[in-house]
Order: C-alpha cells, then sequence, then structure tokens
C-alpha cells in the first residue's frame, strides 16, 4: 500500500473510548469443538451457561456479585435464542433481579459484550458485569422466510441459514470472496496463506500441549441445572461422550497437507486455511477498579480502551488494522506498544492483509494459534480473544496486548487491554 493511511476515514469515524479504572477480572470457556463433533446438540444458551458457571467455579467470585449481564450471539439456534442472555444469568445463578442484554456486532459480538459491560460500568450503572459470548454453528437452521402465506408451486425456498448467512448482498459476495480481494490488493499467495495455516495449527497444538490452554478452557460435562419455579435446563453431549476436554479442530497439520487442498472460492483460501467452523462459548468478569480492589481481587487486566470502525464490505476483513489503530490512538500509545496482538483469523489472507497493512512482527502475533486451528464460533470469539491476549501479557510480563476481530458488513473492533503488575 501507499504510504498515506488508505483507512483514514474509517479511523477518523471511529466509534471509540478510553476507560479509567475498569477490569477483566477473569475468564473461562468451554473447548471449540467441530461441527457437528461433541457439542453439535447443545444450544447456544446452555453452551453459555456451563461457561458462566465454569467462570464462577474457577475465579471464585459468587454470581451473586453480578449486577449486569450481557450475552453475545449471532445465529438463534434454538427457539428460546430470544432469552439467551437472561436465561443464561438465572441458570448460572445470578440474582434473578439482575437485568440482561444482547448485544451483535456480527464476528466482533463477543468484544461488544465487553465493551458494553465496560460502558454500563462506566456511566455507573453496574459495578460486577457477565458477559458470556456463544455460538453453536451445528445447529444453524435450515431456514424460510416467504412461507408464512403459504407454498406455491415451484417456489418452495427453504436454504442452508449458515451457508446463506456469509453471503454479505449489499456487495454480492461471500465472506470468503472479500478475502480473496483482500490477498489480489495485498498480493497474498497461496502459500504464503498456507504457510500461515500450518503455523496457527502448530501454535495452537504447541498451546494445548504444554497446557497453556488449560488455563482458560473448562473440559464440559454432561449436566443438568434446576431452579426453582422453573423448568430445568440440561446439557448433553453427542455420541454418548462423557466429556470434551480440548479443542476439536486443533491437530498436527503440516504445510504440504495444506497445499493438497482445492481453493474454496476461486484464489488462495481453502478449507484448511480458513476459521474452523465450530460450536462453544466463553465468558469473562468485567468490574469496576473499586470493586476490585474492595474484594482483593487480581485481575487478568485493566481494559484500556476500546474500538469499533467500518471498512468497505467488499474488504470487511481489514477491519482490524483501523480498528487498532484508532484504539491505540484514543489510548495515547503506537502499534509498536503492544506486545501482544490477537487477531481473529477468520481467514488466512485476511489476517495477512492486517499483519501487512500495520507492519506488524508475527513474533507477537497469535502466539498459540488462531482461528484457522481454534475455530471461530461467531458471538464467542471476541470473549475469547480478550482473555487469551490477556493471560499472554501476564505469561510473558509484557505490558499491552490487542484483541481485534473483523466483522461482516464491512467492520473491525478492538480492545486494549493492559497487564498491571
Amino acid at each position: 500500500m501507499s504510504a498515506m493511511n488508505p483507512y483514514a476515514a474509517s479511523e477518523a469515524a471511529a466509534h471509540a473510548r478510553t476507560y479509567d479504572d475498569i477490569w477483566l477480572v477473569a475468564g473461562q470457556r468451554t473447548p471449540f469443538a467441530d461441527y457437528n463433533g461433541l457439542l453439535r446438540d447443545v444450544s447456544p444458551t446452555d453452551l453459555g451457561i456451563f461457561a458462566a458457571r465454569a467462570l464462577f467455579e474457577k475465579s471464585g467470585i459468587p454470581a451473586s456479585e453480578v449486577d449486569a449481564i450481557v450475552g453475545g450471539n449471532m445465529a438463534q439456534a434454538s427457539f428460546d435464542t430470544y432469552y439467551l442472555p437472561r436465561h443464561i444469568g438465572l441458570y448460572s445463578e445470578v440474582n434473578p433481579n439482575v437485568p440482561a442484554l444482547l448485544v451483535q456486532r456480527l464476528c466482533g459480538t463477543g468484544f461488544e459484550t465487553i465493551l458494553a459491560a465496560a460502558d454500563q460500568i462506566t456511566l455507573g450503572k453496574a459495578t460486577v458485569a457477565l458477559c458470556v459470548g456463544t455460538e453453536s454453528m451445528s445447529r444453524n437452521p435450515i431456514a424460510a422466510y416467504t412461507h408464512r402465506a403459504g407454498f406455491r408451486m415451484g417456489q418452495v425456498d427453504f436454504r442452508d441459514f449458515l451457508w446463506e448467512a456469509t453471503k454479505d448482498t449489499a456487495p454480492g459476495a461471500s465472506m470468503g470472496d472479500t478475502a480473496e480481494n483482500l490477498a489480489r490488493r495485498y498480493g497474498i499467495s497461496r502459500e504464503e496463506v498456507d504457510r500461515f495455516a500450518a503455523q496457527s495449527f502448530a501454535r495452537a497444538l504447541a498451546g494445548w500441549e504444554t497446557g497453556w490452554f488449560t488455563g482458560e478452557v473448562a473440559p464440559v460435562v454432561n449436566a443438568k441445572w434446576e431452579l426453582e419455579g422453573y423448568q430445568a435446563r440440561a446439557l448433553k453431549l453427542a455420541d454418548r461422550a462423557e466429556v470434551c476436554e480440548r479443542d476439536g479442530h486443533v491437530r498436527p497439520t503440516p504445510f504440504e497437507a495444506l497445499q493438497k487442498l482445492k481453493p474454496a472460492f476461486g484464489g488462495v483460501q481453502t478449507g484448511g486455511n480458513s476459521s474452523a467452523i465450530v460450536d462453544g462459548a466463553a465468558a469473562v468478569i468485567v468490574a469496576s477498579g473499586d470493586w476490585v480492589r474492595a474484594h482483593g481481587v487480581k485481575p487478568l487486566a485493566r481494559i484500556v480502551a476500546g474500538a469499533a470502525v467500518a471498512v468497505p464490505p467488499e474488504i470487511m476483513g481489514i477491519g482490524p488494522a483501523p480498528a487498532i489503530r484508532a484504539a491505540v490512538a484514543k489510548a495515547g500509545l503506537s502499534v509498536s506498544d503492544l506486545g501482544r496482538i490477537e487477531i481473529n483469523e477468520a481467514f488466512g489472507a485476511q489476517y495477512l492483509a492486517c499483519e501487512r497493512e500495520l507492519g506488524l512482527d508475527r513474533e507477537r502475533c497469535n502466539v498459540h494459534g488462531g482461528a484457522i486451528a481454534i475455530g471461530h464460533p461467531l458471538g464467542a470469539s471476541g470473549v475469547r480473544l480478550t482473555t487469551t491476549v490477556a493471560r499472554e501479557l501476564q505469561e510473558a510480563g509484557l505490558q499491552y496486548g490487542v484483541s481485534s476481530a473483523c466483522a461482516g458488513g464491512g467492520q473491525g473492533v478492538a480492545i486494549i487491554v493492559e497487564n498491571v503488575k
């Protein structure tokens, strides 16, 4: 690209702000199970309940401390998903008088749960917020939108929601097409994308083999949750399994194997170098500094700033670049100040375009692998990425980090966190 910033207008129009004394206290997630795998029968609500309850158990923070709930979810993958954030609160034993909010910013939804909570705390509406992002890709429906008044001969129109929803009807392009647009714009080759994907798999595999991911992943087991006066809810794994322990898509995946795969969109992207389709949920607690100090809690990180930007829909994957720039500018920092960077790997070419646009050092980015290996459960990814980057800062003894993602329709979102020793 030219020396001039091609996304300056996006950054100038960013919704960005800094936060003074708000903390990411703790985080937990489920394993991310492969599409149609062990979590295929579990509703996104029940995945979210499991993640929230695991968070309270692991952190030792009582659910009774929560006075705000923010849920994030993309696809309504059960008939009662309208009630998702409310049910997550009720069945994770949060005070039933605490209000619940559902947010949605496509693939940036998980980040938005955290930013919405930080905003609520800043406005004095809440002190301790439970943020849960959850997604069942396997339960995406086969849907029809035009048959309420009946069927016409030859015009029955049921479609795969999971496939159709990835097509942006404004530019007339699938999400994969937008990655191919970036590959052409930034001169990214198939070999580069496959080598990056192989690295993502290798890093994620190492993260599991060394036990690093056990610090944020709670194994999922069959469960039943009773609530006095109300219907019980339950979670049952598929295939008569008793436990889902680790991310299902993480496996040895050499470059040579990736090279054999056919292009999915006529260019550099394949099923192997794009984000894995998975089911899962992630939860964090966001709290005010006064509450953290009063309870003697050691938080994961301070939430420094957040930003959301818009970019042209046909190159939606570049969104993290201007979002990160807008967030660091608002915080009075520079990209070089970021010791750890987590950018969601929606597509390999999409990540590489952001890396080139920002001039990033790969050794600081996605150091434990990314969504190509781990998977991208749409509403949950932002919660996972923010938890992960906070833990990485503590692991490396570094000060600032950022989590970020692109979003369909042409958006980007970023959250800067600080490791306060």
